[in-house]
């Protein structure tokens, strides 16, 4: 008996997996099995005390007609038979009549070894990786997720639980010193970045595109705007007067070339706009390009965005933009989480109903998201199964034998006492064969 429980544990992995942390008996039907146990060992006890009185009878009868030894024979074999048998079932649990008898108590007795083997058992038997790769594969993961977020009211809930969380960890954020560090691994991968490339590639894609004519047209509408202004024209007439001799002032030489210079000016900016084929437009072109080619190549240039990108960061005022950012950002989330405006909330809900929309129509992510859990749960229980071994070993050393074995009695005696009514129908078919076959030879 010690030896089968230690090698299979799997009938008490059954009865652990009912036991709670502290044993009651007031699961549904508890009382009910229990009075039934009761039931059937007062039973199996009559039983046992009619085969010893039908023994005493027969034995006494005996000289009356020798058919009572039959019927003793009978009744010694079963009340023998039905006392071994409850010897057996009382063992396994206790100690028969409190006596210290050696390999009885067998689960109490055997409670350290039973723990190992039962955690032993879940680890190699429960938590191998091939049964629980199939497992996990059963589960279309995928579709309960896109399943629960497409429900309006759990996506809310989500949202909610969300922007509860979002406060909290903006405060550690500040309290870490995480915000700290973001900053300066931001800064210097700013600093790190060489623009210098980055411009040229991007000035470089807008030329190919053809862009630069249109910046090309704006310039020249803006410049010819500018110099029709009254008060541009002024302070060129003004600069023009200050550098002509006094006798061409006298003329009045200085509006003259004004308005030729605005004329000429005019006419060509009109001519360039008009004209998609002007001669300069092709030199515009050469010169942005050989800008672009400069500003690749040539480390003057680079020195000097270098620099600028360097001043810029360095600006305090920068700082304070980034720090009033961060402050509007966590009073915008302190008051979607307090409630005082669902703006947020609504569109993370719209967001995650979203998500749940797009997953359900998305069959190859859905396969790649249960195939990437399996990956991470397969390994997590690969790496984890040793230690549920050892929570499990544990929590049975820890439980209360006694509890768990009135327990199990509750939910198995009464099977286990239907061997005592075997034992004594058997051993004593068993006494009257033998007692047969003894009679038969004494004829022979």
């Amino acid at each position: 008996m010690t030896d089968l429980i230690g090698a299979n544990p799997a009938f008490l992995l059954k009865a652990a997996m009912t036991v709670p942390a502290t044993f009651s008996f007031d699961a549904p039907g508890d009382a009910a099995r229990a009075a039934e146990l009761r039931r059937v060992k007062m039973l199996a006890t009559l039983v046992l005390a009619g085969t010893l009185a039908l023994f005493v009878i027969a034995k006494a009868l005996l000289h009356l007609h020798s058919a009572f030894g039959f019927v003793a024979a009978f009744a010694e074999a079963a009340t023998i038979g039905g006392l071994a048998d409850w010897y057996a079932v009382v063992a396994l649990f206790r100690r028969p009549l409190g006596l210290p008898i050696p390999h009885t108590a067998i689960i109490q007795s055997n409670q350290q070894r039973i723990a190992d083997k039962l955690g032993e058992f879940i680890e190699v038997h429960f938590l191998e990786a091939a049964p629980v790769e199939a497992k996990l594969r059963q589960i279309d993961f995928g579709s309960f997720i896109a399943d629960w977020l497409r429900d309006r009211k759990r996506s809310a809930d989500l949202a909610r639980f969300t922007l509860r969380l979002l406060p909290e960890a903006f405060t550690a954020t500040e309290t870490s010193g995480l915000m700290a560090f973001i900053s300066r691994r931001i800064t210097t991968q700013l600093q790190s970045i060489d623009l210098a490339p980055l411009a040229a590639g991007t000035l470089r894609a807008f030329v190919q595109e053809g862009r630069h004519k249109g910046l090309l047209d704006d310039i020249l509408r803006v410049v010819h705007q500018s110099l029709t202004q009254p008060e541009t024209m002024a302070m060129v007439r003004e600069k023009i007067r200050s550098e002509l001799p006094t006798l061409l002032r006298l003329y009045r030489a200085d509006k003259y070339l004004v308005n030729k210079i605005v004329a000429s000016a005019s006419a060509f900016f009109e001519e360039v706009r008009a004209n998609p084929s002007h001669p300069f437009r092709d030199e515009f072109d050469r010169m942005v390009l050989s800008f672009v080619d400069r500003l690749g190549s040539d480390r003057s240039y680079a020195d000097r965005i270098d620099g600028l990108k360097r001043d810029l960061l360095a600006r305090p005022e920068l700082a304070d933009l980034a720090r009033n950012i961060w402050s509007n950002a966590r009073s915008f989330i302190e008051r979607s989480a307090s409630g005082e405006t669902h703006v947020l909330h609504q569109h993370l809900t719209g967001m995650f109903v979203k998500a749940g929309e797009a997953l359900a129509a998305d069959s190859e992510l859905r396969a790649e998201i249960n195939q990437g859990l399996v990956v991470v749960l397969r390994s997590f229980i690969a790496d984890q199964k040793s230690g549920v071994s050892s929570f499990i070993a544990d929590q049975v050393k820890a439980w209360d034998m006694r509890q768990l074995i009135s327990l199990i009695e509750i939910n198995i005696g009464r099977d286990l006492q239907y061997i005592r009514f075997n034992g004594s129908l058997i051993g004593g078919l068993a006494g009257l064969a033998l007692y047969t076959a003894e009679v038969l030879l004494r004829l022979l």
